[in-house]
């Protein structure tokens, strides 16, 4: 996901552009470049790789404009090269782009029918030649846009900067977030508030289809129609303070350990800590006791917090859900039942096919919820209602801290919904909640192992193929810790649940291959356990994540163990996701990968 920054100032900027660029790097990004207007001229400088890269060519060639757009540039079309980096720009106009411009490809052979010609191989430029051909025509800039806003499909966010106008930027939003800061005599645009924030606390978010022009003293905010419409100015809580990494080598290693604290401070917005009881004080427009099917949609690692949630509604409230990766789910266009309630689950809110998926839902009359990280984003002001997670900005690109407070949020709503469902008792509801209040002192106990985890992960680091087993509320964590590993280590590693072990992967088992196996005791460690036998029989390397109790019953002396404390089952999940998040990074640390911005 790009990220874009654009400043009308009263001192350079192109500096300050790359200060908020660096706020924006969570979202990971190949390329990086700013453009500023100087003298009348537009002036840009690009760069393949890290910000630290386009800071130095600025050191070496400064650009002294009062107006300018930055970007970080995550590719699609064409490769990560300097070339292909935004901004774009031609004699007339430079833009910067979040998104992906389906009919670039058709545009591109109209505009060449004129003489326009592109420079790079991106899905933007074809829109930076459609503005220039429109001011060569004779059209103002804001004429200009307009008219080429018409003619684009797909999603985008877009800020314009104009030669001979060190005044004026415009920008389009269409799929893709931006918000507008105002200043004492300067604005701002950005992809979200927490670029912004060392700028600004009064935040403008444009909605879908919406294009503004900025002035250093004016707003004027259009619909996708032309209608001048008003957007509500909000002051944002966003923290101006740059978050740093602590005495940790890496944000992935500090927000792993800041875990006990926002998981703590997520569940205390819904607990009654003192009577022990669960306290939503959101207003729901809905009852769970009428409802006959749940919906959630996510994608990454919040797909996988619905699917914990999954096993633990239909467990503990007995209402039966579907869990969809919403990439897949926006595009089936399933039937749904009217006053039905979606869930959607996004770190950042922004998230795209959520958001669509989001949209469809609405459409079909249901009722719309949301757990999301950033109360202010698109996907929050587009639901009914929203259940904040409390864990502050994640830097890391791989999430960890976010998707154990998603599961302490989906854990409340869990025991609400039981007890609205009449299927927990008020015991029952205690002895859950009870639980959850010891989960942070718990996940610390958790944390303890990590240098026995450190030490199986050098071992791991040798492997080219990873497998992970877990059954039940377990199979959603394998699959976490798969996606974990590949992500930061570039390992290939799969998930899958246990039982299908026999029907397929058991053939990549040899002594070559290492399985990890989630298991804390519970009903189902005994059916586990003969999966572990069957990799044992094959001569594959076993690491089992279990509780104390769990590793007693498995009995092997050639298996290596990571323990986890003994614990309720209802929270194992979260215990569980501790021992595979470290296992990951310590892995990623040993051969040497960038852990808090993977490749691609």
């Amino acid at each position: 996901m790009c990220g874009i920054v654009g400043i009308i100032g009263n001192s350079p900027v192109a500096l300050r552009l790359v200060d908020a660029l660096k706020r924006l790097e969570y979202r990971g990004y190949d390329s990086a470049g700013v453009a500023t207007v100087i003298n009348g001229e537009i002036k840009t400088c690009r760069a393949e790789g890290k910000l630290n890269n386009l800071a130095t060519s600025l050191a070496n060639e400064p650009l002294d404009g009062l107006i300018g757009v930055g970007h970080t540039r995550w590719a699609t079309h064409g490769a990560p090269t300097q070339n292909n980096a935004h901004p774009h720009a031609t004699d007339k106009v430079a833009v910067v782009h979040n998104g992906i411009i389906e009919n670039y490809k058709e545009l591109l052979a109209d505009l060449k029918k004129d003489g326009y010609e592109p420079k790079s191989q991106t899905d933007t430029e074809p829109v930076t030649m459609l503005v220039t051909r429109e001011l060569d025509r004779g059209a103002d800039p804001q004429t200009a846009v307009a008219t080429v806003l018409k003619k684009l499909r797909g999603a985008f966010g877009l800020v314009f900067l104009f030669k001979d106008n060190d005044r004026l930027l415009i920008a389009a939003r269409l799929g893709s977030p931006l918000a507008i800061g105002e200043g004492d005599g300067e604005m701002y645009f950005g992809s979200d508030a927490y670029a912004l924030a060392p700028l600004t606390n009064k935040i403008t978010y444009l909605e879908e289809g919406d294009w503004a022009v900025i002035t250093p003293n004016s707003v004027v905010i259009r619909d996708f129609d032309g209608n001048e419409v008003k957007r509500e100015q909000q002051i944002s809580l966003a923290s101006a303070v740059q978050v740093d990494k602590g005495n940790h080598r890496h944000f992935m290693a500090k927000e792993i350990y800041e875990q006990p604290q926002t998981i703590a401070q997520t569940l205390a917005h819904y607990i009654d800590m003192a009577n022990e009881k669960v306290d939503i004080t959101e207003q729901m427009p809905f009852d769970f006791k009428d409802l006959s099917r749940l919906t959630i949609n996510a994608c990454g690692t919040a797909y996988l917090a619905g699917l914990v949630a999954k096993y633990w509604f239909e467990h503990y409230a007995r209402l039966p859900v579907d869990v969809d990766v919403a990439s897949e789910f926006r595009y089936r266009e399933p039937p749904l039942e009217k006053n039905g309630l979606s869930l959607f689950i996004s770190q950042s809110g922004e998230t795209a096919d959520t958001l669509a998926a989001l949209r469809y839902c609405k459409k079909q009359g249901q009722h719309i919820a949301a757990i999301v990280n950033v109360p202010e984003s698109t996907i929050a002001r587009e639901s009914d209602v929203v259940f904040p997670t409390l864990c502050g900005a994640e830097i890391g690109v791989a999430s960890t801290k976010a998707f154990t407070a998603q599961l302490s949020v989906l854990a409340s709503l869990v025991i609400a919904a039981g007890r609205a469902r009449n299927v927990l008792s008020a015991e029952q509801e205690q002895e859950m909640v009870e639980a959850l209040i010891h989960l942070p002192r718990a996940v610390t106990d958790a944390l303890n192992s990590e240098s026995h985890i450190k030490d199986i992960a050098k071992n791991l680091s040798k492997a080219s193929d990873v497998l992970y087993l877990g059954r039940g509320q377990m199979y959603p964590i394998a699959l976490e810790g798969a996606l974990k590993l590949k992500e930061i280590s570039y390992i290939h590693a799969e998930g899958y649940a246990a039982g299908e072990l026999k029907h397929g992967p058991i053939a990549l088992v040899d002594e070559d291959m290492p399985v990890v196996v989630v298991a804390p005791s519970d009903d189902l460690m005994e059916k586990t356990i003969s999966n572990m036998q069957e990799v044992s029989a094959r001569g594959g390397r076993i690491v089992l994540i279990t509780d104390k109790q769990g590793a007693k019953s498995a009995g092997e002396d050639d298996i290596e163990t990571i323990l986890i404390p003994e614990a309720n089952s209802f929270v194992a999940p979260i215990l569980a996701t501790i021992p595979v998040q470290l296992l990951a990074y310590h892995v990623a640390v040993h051969i040497g990968t960038d852990v808090d911005q993977p490749r691609n």
